[in-house]
């Protein structure tokens, strides 16, 4: 239950999958309990913007009296805890034991940070089966507090945009909803843990690059076994490393253009994250280039309740709290929109449309363009003379293979690690180490602030 000391907390979190912000009441209010109720509860607070400027807003008996009569007159009737906190009303609405929940607009639902309506189709599908209690949900009696690392929150913060100074780990896990009766669940042990394989031996990601079509000759491979963020950034960073890459540079900016949309890439990795079942002992999210191809393959089948003809056309996760929290760092966008994207991205690249199988498994594959394609889009590149003298200078004769790899690791991830780095290169760490301190020198790298919870800037001109 929100209180007094937390309330700022939350308020600066912003809206989620179990917060919504009102300014004032409204009889619309129902349509956020039924949709708290049906999903994961929540919490309405009242007298905040959606920009989290507070207007402030006071609880009244007629205010309470209205607000109990839309809770009671939903189907079934919900429960909420109505309270005065600060200049703030709080409306406590708990999960329901009795889905669905409707009220006179009809059945809503929360992904995300949005209330959504839902058609009777969705409904058949999210509420065919009995609900049972989500391994992520589950609390890890094994974990204790200082399990939990302060600088993978400082990093979530950060990327979330949360401006919270004080870094009260239970506190912020609480609120997060990874953290209940000072307990850690297994999402928050995913994203938070010191060493999260320590606790989820299947808490990890292999990247594997094959040379040709088939699984037999291995020539890179990486074994992530750390929080859900560092996976999606080290993904990202080994596809990178291993696709064809060309430029296109106007004036004196550069972009780079992969032989596969990273964009289509990128909300692939970030879906196979979210959807995947952490209760699947003995298994591994995979990333695989082949000559051909690029696979991804996460364990977990369609969600329960989902059949194949849906897929992709209606939303159902099956880790919610995990999807919040990547939804909170800007990592996926609007919900039911990935495989539409991935689709678009692919298109406009005049490549075909992911393929997709379903078993016990997902795999969704993205087919690489062939070698005349190859060489067609790497002639697309400028030519050199195009790019000014600085630039050319920055980008060929200063920089080597391993120092380019070392400065996109670092401007995809600014928090980036000498080990994570020697990891994705293919060098020693003491290699990465040396390589870093010749970029300094050169110029084209800056570390702002201290070994520990500082981060690194990469400098393009």
């Amino acid at each position: 239950m929100i209180d007094a000391q937390r309330i700022d907390m939350i308020i600066q979190e912003g809206e989620g999958l179990t917060v919504e912000f009102k300014e004032h009441f409204s009889s619309r209010i129902g349509e956020d309990m039924t949709a708290f109720a049906n999903t994961k509860g929540g919490v309405i607070i009242l007298g905040v913007r959606d920009d989290k400027t507070i207007c402030g807003e006071e609880l009244t008996n007629d205010m309470k009296a209205r607000i109990n009569s839309v809770a009671r007159n939903c189907t079934s009737p919900i429960q909420p805890k109505i309270r005065q906190v600060k200049n703030l009303v709080v409306i406590d609405v708990p999960q329901g034991d009795e889905k669905p929940y409707g009220c006179s607009a009809g059945y809503f639902r929360r992904l995300d940070g949005t209330t959504q309506k839902m058609s009777n189709h969705e409904l058949r599908i999210m509420f065919r089966e009995h609900e049972i209690i989500s391994f992520e949900e589950m609390v890890h009696r094994e974990v204790a507090w200082p399990d939990i690392s302060r600088d993978k929150i400082k990093i979530f913060l950060k990327e979330a945009d949360i401006g919270i100074k004080k870094i009260v780990a239970h506190d912020i896990l609480t609120s997060l909803n990874v953290a209940h009766n000072d307990k850690i669940t297994n999402a928050g042990v995913l994203f938070f843990a010191e060493n999260p394989r320590k606790f989820i031996l299947q808490a990890q990601m292999t990247l594997i690059a094959f040379k040709g079509k088939d699984r037999i000759h291995i020539f890179d491979r990486q074994d992530i076994k750390d929080d859900l963020l560092t996976q999606f950034n080290g993904a990202l960073f080994f596809l990178k490393k291993h696709l064809n890459l060309r430029s296109e540079i106007k004036d004196v900016n550069r972009k780079d253009i992969y032989e596969i949309p990273i964009e289509a890439l990128r909300e692939a990795v970030a879906n196979a994250i979210i959807h995947r079942d952490y209760g699947m002992r003995g298994t591994s999210l995979m990333v695989e280039v082949y000559d051909d191809r690029v696979e991804i393959v996460n364990p977990g089948g369609l969600p329960a309740g989902l059949e194949r003809k849906d897929f992709g056309k209606i939303s159902v996760r099956r880790n919610e709290r995990i999807a919040d929290l990547f939804f909170r760092m800007d990592k996926v966008e609007l919900a039911g929109t990935g495989l539409r994207r991935m689709r678009e991205a692919m298109s406009a690249a005049e490549l075909p449309p992911p393929r997709i199988r379903q078993t016990t498994f997902f795999n969704i594959s993205f087919k690489r363009p062939t070698f005349d394609s190859k060489l067609a889009f790497v002639a697309k590149q400028e030519p050199a003379e195009k790019v000014t003298d600085r630039v050319t200078e920055k980008v060929t004769d200063r920089v080597t293979e391993n120092q380019s790899l070392i400065l996109k690791g670092m401007k995809e991830n600014k928090q980036i690690t000498s080990k994570t780095l020697a990891e994705s290169v293919g060098i020693s760490e003491r290699k990465i180490k040396g390589n870093i301190k010749l970029l300094k020198n050169k110029g084209l790298l800056k570390r702002i602030g201290p070994d520990r919870g500082g981060h690194w800037e990469v400098v393009d001109g």
